[in-house]
């Protein structure tokens, strides 16, 4: 079988751009109220969902998750897995849920990478008809 390098160096560039629009990666979370980095949080896939997993805390908050109300109690936020069971659907990832350590509570969810922008994350919690949407920023490397 012959392939001409042209066709390589294609194959090889669409494989770039597909990878730079997964929302697998870390991402730097914002705090809604002082617009400071807080923690890095890696999306990550298990049998072809996404979960997501605090990798890093970046300012001096609680460090464990005393408003859990679940295994997580009291728990330490590092290393905790924060975001469960997101599908692709109709172009975004929902159907999932998020883990506001703060509050202790679980909230529906979708993300989708932000249109012409690999690098910023929306994200949209739910509880019932009420939302909060939040934008993350890739971490390099």
């Amino acid at each position: 079988m012959r392939v001409s390098l042209p066709a390589l160096a294609f194959l090889f560039l669409l494989s770039q751009n597909i990878s730079a629009q997964s929302p697998l990666g870390t991402w730097a979370t914002i705090d809604d109220e002082t617009g400071a980095e807080k923690s890095h949080v890696q999306i990550y896939e298990k049998d072809g969902k996404h979960f997501g997993k605090v990798v890093r805390m970046v300012t001096a908050q609680n460090h464990n998750c005393d408003r859990c109300t679940d295994h997580r109690k009291d728990q330490p936020i590092l290393g905790m897995v924060i975001i469960e069971n997101m599908e692709l659907k109709n172009g975004m990832w929902q159907g999932g849920k998020v883990l506001f350590p703060k509050q202790g509570k679980w909230y529906s969810m979708k993300y989708w990478l932000a249109p012409g922008d690999s690098d910023t994350l929306i994200l949209r919690g739910f509880i019932g008809p009420f939302f909060r949407t939040q934008t993350w920023r890739r971490v390099a490397g």
